[in-house]
């Protein structure tokens, strides 16, 4: 995938092609959507491409690549384009108009959504939205641009922060800064995300806090990066007590294009099947992912720096902290 950095003006210009495309869903969901943005800035490097999803998400390729602007799609006015005969609003009509091409990731089973922005002028537009459920949800996505005469050969999902989200990253993390230059730069850095969207996919918190202590005896000058988000918060404070004593830093709460450049920044990542460690997987960090309930063959990252362990039955209560131990020091090593 090409790494030129797209126009970061504030606005398209007027002889410019401009493209839309809309993509909400979760934080995972929209990493495995990044092949298919890489497809279009490949296939119209110098079009404005616009992104209408989740700021919070959608900042990871925000002027980072792939799009030249990330718009809310948490707009009240644009309620109205989700039902029939509603009244649309006139400066979101001219938004859309603005558009040659709009490509919609949003569930619209009905085609409702899909008719009100056609009614405001928009003639090219690509209903791209499919639940993935025998195919990777990468190649899902990127395959509906086929119709656009796009296909997409290289899977792999790719994370490009930028020059301000490195240098946040390095002096976090103490790296060549004149304030820690008395303490001595980890013989290798170990990212830990214990959380998910779903509690069926996390990995049971006792197990991390021994595989955290198994970690420290065997390597004790490395360092653990223990991430989390609002929602991690009970498991994070049981983790920093189980491990107290020990050198690790705790990265909460923070934006998604800080985090990216971080993990960018450590050596390993282990996690579960979560969006954290789909961002880890598209920083290049070689990873070891444990899967319980859900199909590692759709949504498993397709980067061959990711290693899958899949629980017995897929119950993640029947791996055993020995087991992981054993496959993430292979890694390690």
């Amino acid at each position: 995938m090409m790494m030129n950095r797209p126009n970061e003006s504030s606005a398209g210009t007027e002889s410019q092609s401009r493209i839309l495309v809309i993509r909400g869903g979760a934080i995972g969901d929209f990493v495995l959507t990044l092949p298919a943005l890489g497809l279009l800035r490949n296939a119209f490097p110098t079009a404005w491409i616009e992104l209408l999803g989740y700021p919070h998400i959608a900042s990871l390729a925000d002027r980072r690549f792939y799009v030249n602007r990330v718009r809310s799609i948490e707009y009240g006015p644009l309620a109205g384009f989700f039902a029939k005969n509603a009244e649309l609003n006139p400066e979101l009509s001219e938004y859309f108009r603005s558009f040659q091409q709009v490509v919609s990731f949003l569930f619209d089973p009905d085609g409702i959504f899909e008719a009100n922005v056609r009614s405001c002028g928009v003639r090219h537009f690509l209903p791209a939205f499919r639940r993935p459920l025998k195919v990777h949800a990468a190649r899902e996505w990127a395959a509906p641009l086929e119709s656009l005469a796009l296909y997409l050969d290289d899977h792999e999902t790719k994370i490009f922060p930028s020059d301000a989200d490195l240098s946040f990253a390095r002096d976090w993390l103490g790296i060549d800064s004149k304030r820690n230059a008395a303490v001595a730069e980890p013989a290798l850095r170990l990212a830990i995300h214990p959380g998910s969207g779903s509690s069926k996919k996390n990995w049971p918190v006792e197990r991390w806090r021994m595989l955290g202590a198994h970690f420290f005896e065997a390597y004790p000058d490395a360092e653990l990066v223990l991430v989390g988000g609002e929602a991690d918060g009970e498991v994070l404070q049981r983790l920093q007590t189980g491990w107290q004593g020990n050198r690790f830093r705790v990265a909460r709460d923070l934006p998604l294009t800080l985090l990216a450049a971080i993990l960018g920044e450590c050596d390993f990542f282990c996690g579960h099947d979560s969006g954290v460690s789909h961002i880890a997987s598209a920083v290049g960090v070689k990873s070891l992912l444990l899967f319980g309930p859900t199909d590692p063959q759709i949504w498993a990252p397709l980067n061959g720096t990711a290693r899958v362990l899949i629980a017995p039955q897929g119950s993640l209560d029947l791996l055993e902290v020995s087991e992981v131990q054993s496959v993430l020091w292979a890694i390690l090593s």
